[in-house]
């Protein structure tokens, strides 16, 4: 008896435009998301691969530091400046907790006329110091090292960053309609092709078109609420509609953030001495001394310089992530102590802002999240590539079966 062969069900109208959809956004951003992906892998591991590098220099090796102190933040520059002769004034100085580890003394020039990434900063380089001698270990050229490249790719295609950024998230938020277009078309009718679409089934299967078909499916499915996410998060920089969007969602609806810049300076300037840093350095390190590190703008002119409303001084309390943090400002000329803002002063958008990055990079729980993050930007990578080869297949057999 012959087994009945029913005649294959045609796709409803909404998921054949779906599929043109998908198809004609893959063909158009392909290469650009490809792009993104690659470089969004490449950049995850940034630190491990540098605390390798660095482990020479980023602990200083002065022997009986229990015995000797730090010398003062403007003894410390001076002595960079005149070692390193750069025609460009210190920018800000990161300083550790851990006495072990050296100072890292930055230059980074913004110059907003320019119109590509090298022409814009025209100086971002760090210099590791020992703080108790002056003597500069290593400088990093970091505006042309690798990962900073790497990021400047991914972050702006190499371009000025001002409309750079929208040369990426343009492409992003078309990916994003992709990965949502892509789970339509890949949920299935009934339970039969439900056990089809989540794993490979290749015992029997010796065609490449296939087994590639799978990987873009099978993988994008996996991958896909992950992508998702890291597209949003990298959206946040792109359009300021998104950052807003995601404060408004998360701190149950408030439009207006938290603004500090009515608490300003306040003290003459005659107040201002050698060691007005000093103190403000002392008094972090004494409020904080569980935390990671802290930055202190060295408060020269620079070449996009703007008012700052006050002195600010970001504490970052973990080694690998940024999203617990804390804000002092200061009287920068009598070194007072203004405002604190720590994380239990924080409603729950502030928080998810300040998160934002550690979950776009993947840092959000260390290493674990830093492993997912690859992949998925490995699987991102790989779905135009697939996509690709699956579209070129039907090309080659329409044509075929055309001739």
């Amino acid at each position: 008896m012959k087994k009945k062969h029913h005649p294959k069900r045609k796709p409803s109208p909404f998921k054949k435009w779906t599929g043109k959809l998908h198809l004609w956004f893959g063909l158009g951003i392909g290469f650009l998301i490809f792009i993104i992906s690659i470089t969004g892998a490449l950049y995850v591991f940034k630190d491990e691969v540098e605390n390798f590098t660095r482990k020479d220099v980023i602990n200083h090796n002065e022997q009986n530091i229990d015995q000797k102190e730090i010398l003062p933040i403007r003894v410390l520059e001076k002595s960079v400046v005149a070692q390193v002769k750069e025609k460009y004034p210190v920018h800000w100085v990161n300083i550790p907790i851990d006495k072990k580890m050296s100072y890292q003394f930055y230059w980074y020039e913004h110059n907003p006329k320019a119109w590509n990434y090298f022409e814009e900063f025209p100086i971002y380089k760090v210099a590791y110091v020992n703080p108790y001698n002056g003597k500069v270990l290593e400088t990093y050229d970091e505006k042309n090292g690798f990962f900073q490249i790497v990021k400047m790719i991914h972050w702006s295609y190499l371009l000025k960053q001002e409309w750079g950024t929208y040369v990426v998230g343009i492409p992003v938020i078309i990916f994003v309609i992709m990965l949502i277009s892509g789970i339509i078309l890949w949920w299935p009718k009934n339970k039969a092709a439900r056990k089809q679409r989540f794993s490979f089934k290749w015992q029997n299967v010796k065609s490449w078109k296939r087994k590639n078909y799978d990987l873009h499916n099978v993988l994008g499915f996996y991958a896909s609420i992950f992508a998702l996410i890291f597209s949003l998060t990298g959206l946040f920089y792109a359009f300021f509609v998104v950052q807003a969007a995601f404060y408004f969602i998360f701190s149950g609806g408030s439009t207006v953030y938290p603004d500090f810049s009515s608490i300003k300076t306040k003290a003459p300037t005659e107040l201002r001495t050698e060691g007005t840093l000093d103190k403000i350095s002392n008094t972090v390190k004494e409020k904080y001394p569980d935390s990671f590190g802290f930055a202190i703008d060295l408060g020269h002119p620079h070449m996009d310089d703007h008012e700052h409303p006050n002195f600010e001084v970001f504490v970052k309390h973990l080694s690998y992530s940024y999203h617990k943090s804390s804000s002092l400002i200061f009287d920068e000329n009598s070194g007072e102590l203004l405002h604190t803002h720590d994380m239990k002063d924080k409603n729950f958008g502030e928080k998810t802002v300040g998160a934002n990055y550690d979950i776009h990079v993947g840092s959000i729980l260390g290493l674990p999240t830093k492993i997912i993050a690859f992949i998925v930007s490995l699987i991102c990578a790989s779905l135009p590539v697939t996509g690709f080869l699956v579209w070129w297949g039907r090309r080659k057999k329409t044509k075929k079966a055309i001739s």
